[in-house]
């Protein structure tokens, strides 16, 4: 099945992959593009609609990046976000220049220009998302120059980043909001089907971000929300079958809820060419083997167990920077594979449960966007892996994951498990990793699971956990001076990890963590509260 499809454009900026993420909520499919890609390309993808991203760039700088501007001819409607507002701006006779104030964080918009009022009527659902239809049919904003504005109010907080503004919009554009210090915030052209806007309609930091989103994809390009988890399900298990054909696959298992959907999906379609293969690392959470092999039996999935922690051990002995033991573990996961299938006869894939973020962060490059961290299974694979990768969930969100394993009939307590790295805790405990250390963590870190699911926390976060700190302190235990660890908690909640705020966990309960770790974990006497975000911290410490 072909699904209308948005092209995203990526500038460069952190929040391009939202951009896709917030229009799957649309149930409209989308997908992110270098900014370079061929015109050729683009047109033979037949997009409904394109969006250019913002980026870190000025359309100014000799290294910045460019699209070909045959795009604002494609005959499909075109929104700039930021970057790409200034880029089309810069590219059709306006004028872009350094702004006398920048906006960085939270800025107000005031809309000028009200949309035509439009008959209220049904729209489509999404699937299983938030999405609220909109009061209009499919494409009946496509004439109206304020239609990314309807049924949003004149006032507005959006959350801005740009050093750069439109001066002057190009000719044929009008005006249809500005900003204190932006006086073009949103133009547009409807009758080339050019809309742009100087903020960030995809981060949650936007007031009715997401409205103006559903006003461009489905009142503008005329989308009907034809993508579902149920059609994702189905496609993905017709292009396995595709890519394995008589081959044989294994499928590395972590205990996740990504692994484990993605075990699922590659099952459906080739059912006993799957051999799934579980590996003990050996930096894995307290007991958390012996709970997944039990698990994995309920599931009835073909499993091997290799327990390797030895090895994993032994070479991560001595590794002090985060990235060197990201790769260490990236590649002896691969050595392990490669051993157990080699046991297994001739095997042609290894499965992975990838997923978007993971790809995201991984690259030097996806469009333009900055490294921040290599993934165990993306940035870590050594070029020397003999087996291809399938990857069922590589841009899927993880949200829709637990979307897709509900409607696999997963059970509840895979669907809900909060993500666990797959270097494990070998990046929750910074500087060296070693049995000591790991024994320390294991144990602060199921007290602070334990009181977290007691207290009714676990499925309201993104993440919760114990973080082992190369930093010792003095402290005063039973009259007797004590010279140990600190630890930290971590508890932050998201949507689809792309950015996170900290909870705010009842002191009550900060309390007994705190207590039960100082006094249950011999070689931890201090305990301290991460109330960083992301950005402009990682969720991970590491």
């Amino acid at each position: 099945m072909t699904h209308q499809t948005i092209i995203v454009l990526d500038f460069g900026s952190q929040f391009t992959q939202l951009i896709a993420r917030r229009l799957r909520e649309l149930s409209v499919y989308s997908e992110v593009w270098p900014p370079d890609a061929p015109i050729e390309k683009i047109r033979a993808r037949n997009p409904v609609g394109v969006i250019l991203s913002g980026g870190p760039k000025s359309v100014s700088e000799a290294t910045a990046p460019k699209c070909d501007p045959a795009v604002y001819a494609l005959g499909c409607p075109v929104l700039g976000i930021c970057y790409g507002m200034q880029l089309m701006a810069h590219n059709l006779g306006g004028t872009v220049a350094p702004a006398p104030q920048r906006e960085f964080g939270h800025a107000q918009v005031t809309v000028t220009s009200r949309p035509v009022a439009v008959v209220s009527r049904p729209g489509p659902s999404g699937p299983g998302m938030s999405s609220r239809p909109g009061p209009f049919g499919p494409g009946e904003l496509s004439g109206d120059p304020a239609a990314l504005f309807v049924g949003v109010p004149s006032e507005i907080r959006v959350w801005a980043s740009h050093g750069d503004f439109v001066a002057a919009a190009p000719p044929g554009f009008s005006v249809v909001a500005t900003s204190a210090n932006a006086p073009v915030a949103a133009m547009s052209d409807p009758g080339r089907g050019l809309f742009a806007i100087l903020f960030h309609p995809e981060v949650a930091h936007t007031e009715r971000g997401l409205d103006i989103l559903r006003n461009f994809a489905l009142g503008v390009c005329g989308c009907t929300g034809d993508w579902t988890m149920a059609s994702f399900i189905e496609e993905a298990t017709s292009r396995i079958r595709a890519q394995v054909g008589n081959g044989r696959v294994v499928c590395a298992l972590s205990g996740g809820v990504d692994s484990t959907v993605a075990a699922l999906i590659i099952h459906r379609a080739v059912g006993d060419q799957l051999t799934c293969i579980f590996v003990d690392n050996g930096v894995l959470r307290k007991d958390e083997a012996a709970q997944i092999r039990k698990r994995y039996e309920r599931l009835k999935l073909p499993l091997v167990f290799a327990d390797a922690s030895t090895l994993f051990l032994g070479r991560l002995a001595g590794a002090i920077d985060p990235e060197k033991k990201r790769k260490i573990i990236g590649a002896t996961f691969i050595d392990v594979f490669e051993v157990e299938a080699a046991k297994l006869g001739q095997v042609d894939f290894l499965a992975q449960g990838t997923l978007y973020p993971d790809v995201i962060e991984s690259v030097s490059i996806v469009g333009q966007a900055s490294m921040i961290k290599s993934h165990h299974n993306v940035g870590g694979l050594p070029e020397r892996m003999r087996m291809k990768l399938v990857e069922p969930l590589r841009e899927l969100f993880k949200d829709e994951v637990r979307v897709v394993g509900r409607q696999l009939g997963l059970e509840e307590e895979f669907v809900v498990r909060q993500p666990f790295p797959g270097p494990g805790l070998a990046v929750r405990i910074l500087g060296e990793v070693t049995p000591p250390r790991l024994a320390l963590l294991r144990a602060a870190d199921a007290i602070v699971a334990e009181e977290i699911r007691r207290d009714g926390w676990y499925t309201k976060l993104w993440q919760s956990f114990a973080v082992l700190l190369p930093v010792q302190s003095v402290g005063v235990m039973g009259d007797e001076r004590t010279y140990e660890y600190t630890c930290a908690i971590r508890a932050v909640e998201s949507r689809d990890g792309m950015t996170a705020d900290w909870a705010r966990l009842p002191h009550e309960l900060l309390a007994t963590i705190s207590s039960r770790i100082v006094n249950e974990v011999k070689g931890i006497n201090r305990v301290v509260y991460d109330i960083s975000s992301k950005p402009p911290s990682t969720i991970e410490w590491e």
